[in-house]
């Protein structure tokens, strides 16, 4: 099988929302009208972000999820995709499973795949994701504000966790904990919903792909504030709970979580708990924004809990 007829046979699928889909050197789209077209991109690499004997249905889930999770914490609707393939060889029957964990998350959220590029060389994924929200609707990392509540959506720690026991540096974790947790390592949930509903209700928000501590660091620093956040407050597995002062570097700076950290003001309280009801998400409120700059980690007394690290490093 050559590049076109891989293309044609699995990563061609009709595009209803686009002018103009897969086929020609470029896709044609039109944004609504009243609307910013939202731009972004994310790359996979086997060894960096992904083991080699992982399911090639999960990793076609997670290449589109981690993309989907940028447009939520944009509050944009996601909604056109370019996927790019580097392959070590051409092999149907993983294309066949990457494909359908692809276009199965896909088809729930409304996304169209309207091109890319394939290759040979070292198995790795790039997604460009495009979506739309009205013009100055768009949630920013600048907005927060001192006297803001810092949120978090989900549980934290989980794909950390598992990525700790693959590596073996974590051992005598539960099969059916490390399972969960596996679970949430390979096939991210984007919290697209959750983001949209936020639009009128947060000041800042972004995705936390790297760690929640070093994430926010990022919050802070558009904004030009300070911020703190408890362990204690932190959501995150049951076991991991149970064991938070050993495991604080896994739940607060982790990474691999895919939730959504924002701020917003006291008086949304009420309204972020039906927002999370609407969206059947758990939302927590972990923290609160001051005037000054960093942030700090508190235990429950306190005081400064010290962490190792805030985040992944890309080039570590």
């Amino acid at each position: 099988m050559n590049e076109f007829e891989l293309i044609r046979r699995h990563f061609t699928r009709a595009t209803p929302q686009a002018v103009l889909g897969v086929g020609d050197d470029a896709a044609i789209i039109q944004v609504a009208p009243g609307c910013a077209l939202h731009v972004s991109v994310d790359m996979l690499v086997q060894g960096r972000h992904f083991f080699a004997d992982v399911d090639p249905v999960s990793l076609g889930h997670k290449a589109l999820a981690v993309n989907l999770s940028d447009m939520a914490a944009m509050g944009a609707a996601p909604r056109w995709a370019l996927l790019a393939l580097a392959l070590p060889q051409v092999d149907e029957a993983w294309a066949a499973g990457f494909a359908r964990g692809f276009f199965d998350l896909a088809a729930r959220f409304g996304v169209e795949l309207v091109g890319g590029d394939t290759t040979c060389g070292p198995l790795t994924l790039s997604v460009t994701i495009m979506g739309e929200a009205p013009q100055g609707m768009a949630l920013r990392r600048s907005g927060a504000q001192p006297g803001d509540d810092i949120w978090v959506s989900g549980r934290l720690g989980e794909a950390a966790l598992a990525l700790a026991c693959r590596l073996g540096r974590v051992k005598d974790v539960p099969q059916d904990v490390l399972d969960e947790c596996l679970l949430r390592l390979e096939r991210p949930e984007p919290r697209v919903g959750l983001g949209l509903a936020l639009r009128t209700v947060a000041h800042a928000a972004l995705d936390v792909s790297d760690g929640l501590m070093g994430d926010l660091e990022h919050i802070l620093a558009a904004s030009g504030v300070g911020g703190e956040i408890e362990l204690e407050a932190l959501p995150t597995h049951p076991w991991l709970a149970a064991r938070r002062g050993e495991h604080a570097a896994l739940i607060a700076a982790g990474g691999d979580d895919y939730e959504l950290c924002f701020t917003a003001p006291a008086s949304a309280r009420e309204a972020l708990a039906g927002i999370a009801a609407q969206c059947d998400v758990a939302l927590s409120r972990i923290g609160r924004i001051k005037a000054g700059s960093g942030t700090c980690l508190l235990d429950k007394d306190g005081r400064a809990f010290p962490l190792d690290k805030k985040g992944y490093d890309h080039f570590a």
